[in-house]
């Protein structure tokens, strides 16, 4: 496949080629390095709003948003003005803060679902150690996690199916013992037969049951209601705890997440990314029963030395206050809407087989008409599309994440002139594709 490069890369490639005497790949988080896209990854220098500008100084229409955290946009200025401030007075010091006081009040305040949290440094981090507490909770030892969801990269848990449908895991990475993958049971997401039929033959063994319930790591895929209450039920049932991964979610299509966008209530909820503000964290938060098994109240150890650092606290509580204003989740997903119905539309009209998914802020783009629910849905072949569509994108100054299976995001930067700019772009790239 020729993709013509219109744009200089140069610096950016060369600043690859030395990453690559420093570090694995030349990169520190694998899809940065852009193998399932062409051309050296983006090296960026600066952002603001909801652009950003690299090293060759392209400037790009963000849509991959570090991620998901920069729900307001880049360098926000009350973010920015609040972590310079409090840099002023120290960065870490091993000790609790006020600023962990007050944000942990505000989420707490603002969420019917939890009572209690523990701040940790990364969303792994914090399933990591949800993982450790359902099982001190329980005494059980065993974990069901559904093919296509993604929690970090827990040793346990990064595993896929076996040969079967409902089978042990099987390890997606070396270095993890076969004996920790075989602590996890893998199960095809909306299959609630067979999660039935598991729990029956497994219960006294199962801790836990894990899911994003917006599944957002591996397309975006979209789980019907009841099969989120379905799994509330059977855990009630069966004496299993339900854990729900918000690391992507999680203040992300609306204040209490996705347990507040369904309705449902699970035992554990694990945090990350928007509640840092751009700076590392992740959070773990359940009811006061639950977290009391936390040391040092009780017998689950986990521990951190830049747990809640002052840094952290500060950037995530100027996001949290801006994400309690009147109207923010309504407006943010109605530009959103707008954003993908223009583009939707426009495929629609041309008959390119496009589905552009969407949830709140989150928007993900399946070449296909098929709705798709679970990871083995999507043809490996429309990768080749999304390396195309990604490439002619780049060339106009719109970045979307390096990888067709990752989800878009839209912030509270992104204006209505930005977004047409970027939906005319978006256009134009789909006739390349279908070209």
């Amino acid at each position: 496949m020729n993709l013509e490069n219109r744009i200089e890369r140069s610096n950016s490639a060369t600043l690859f080629e030395e990453a690559k005497k420093y570090f694995p790949g030349g990169v520190n988080s694998p899809v940065r390095a852009f193998k399932s896209v062409s051309g050296p990854p983006l090296f960026v220098k600066r952002g603001y709003g909801c652009r950003f500008t690299d090293e060759d100084d392209n400037q790009y229409i963000d849509f991959c948003c570090s991620w998901g955290p920069l729900i307001l946009g880049h360098n926000h200025a009350a973010v920015r003005d609040q972590i310079i401030k409090t840099v002023g007075y120290g960065t870490s010091f091993g000790t609790p803060t006020k600023l962990g006081n007050e944000i942990g009040k505000l989420i707490l305040e603002n969420n019917r679902f939890i009572d209690k949290m523990r701040f940790v440094s990364s969303g792994t981090e914090a399933v990591m150690s949800a993982i450790r507490l359902a099982r001190g909770v329980t005494g059980k030892s065993k974990v069901i996690k559904f093919d296509g969801c993604y929690h970090g990269h827990v040793d346990s848990l990064l595993v896929k199916a076996g040969s079967g449908l409902a089978t042990f895991g099987v390890s997606t990475s070396a270095g993890i013992p076969e004996s920790f993958a075989k602590e996890t049971i893998v199960l095809p997401l909306n299959d609630p037969k067979l999660l039935d039929e598991t729990l029956q033959k497994h219960s006294d063994d199962i801790a836990c049951i894990i899911i994003e319930p917006v599944p957002a790591n591996n397309g975006l895929l979209l789980q019907d209601k009841s099969f989120l209450q379905c799994l509330r039920l059977k855990c009630y049932k069966y004496g299993v705890l339900l854990i729900f991964d918000e690391v992507i979610s999680g203040f992300r299509v609306g204040f209490e997440g996705a347990a507040g966008y369904y309705g449902i209530e699970p035992d554990i909820i694990t945090y990350g990314k928007i509640i840092g503000g751009g700076m590392p964290v992740g959070a773990y938060a359940a009811s006061h029963e639950i977290m009391s098994h936390i040391s040092p109240e009780g017998s689950v150890y986990q521990a951190g030395t830049l747990s809640a650092n002052p840094v952290a606290m500060t950037a995530g509580l100027a996001v949290v206050k801006e994400l309690l204003a009147p109207n923010f989740y309504e407006d943010l997903a109605a530009k959103t809407s707008n954003f993908v119905q223009s583009i939707q539309d426009y495929c629609d009209e041309k008959g390119y087989e496009v589905n552009i998914v969407q949830i709140g802020s989150i928007f993900w783009i399946a070449f296909t008409k098929d709705r798709i629910q679970r990871s083995d849905q999507i043809d490996p072949a429309s990768m080749d599309k999304f390396k195309v569509l990604h490439h002619e994108l780049l060339q106009r100054g719109v970045y979307l994440g390096p990888s067709g299976y990752e989800v878009g995001f839209v912030s509270a930067a992104h204006q209505a002139a930005d977004l047409a700019e970027a939906s005319q772009k978006i256009c134009e790239s789909m006739d390349v594709v279908f070209g």
